[in-house]
Parts: structure tokens; sequence; C-alpha cells
């Protein structure tokens, strides 16, 4: 059953792209709103991360700390 919807998802995405390759001039138009839209979501997106990242912070650190001092312990022996 997974493989099909797998399978059902490439050719939709196969589909949609060679569409989007082989169309024409749209002649579409982006108002300020539209672009003021665009720009709050990059910025939402960005503090999101930054925030995420504060928040797994010391998570982060205990693992690259534990990363590098088996390397260490390992080069001391």
């Amino acid at each position: 059953m997974r493989k099909r919807m797998t399978k059902n998802r490439e050719t939709v995405l196969i589909a949609v792209l060679l569409l989007s390759a082989l169309s024409t001039n749209a002649h579409a138009y982006l108002d300020p709103g539209s672009g003021s839209f665009i720009f709050q979501v990059m910025i939402g997106a960005l503090l999101g991360a930054l925030v995420t990242i504060k928040i797994y912070w010391q998570r982060l650190k205990s693992y690259f700390s534990r990363l590098f001092s088996k390397k260490d312990a390992e080069t001391d022996r």
C-alpha cells in the first residue's frame, strides 16, 4: 500500500514539474501584499529555526561534546 502511495506521489510530482516547465507566459501579477506576505513567512521561518536551536542548544552541545570526547579518548590510548 505504501509503495503505491509513494509511486502516486512521484507521478504527480513529475506531472506538475513537466506541466510547469512546458507552460507559456502566465502574465501574472504579484501585488505588494503578496510580497509582504512572502517576506513575513521567510522571517517567521528564520525566527522559528532560531528559537528551535535555542531550545535544543543544550542537547546539541552535549551531543557534540560526546562525539568529540570519544575521538579524543581513542587517540589518547
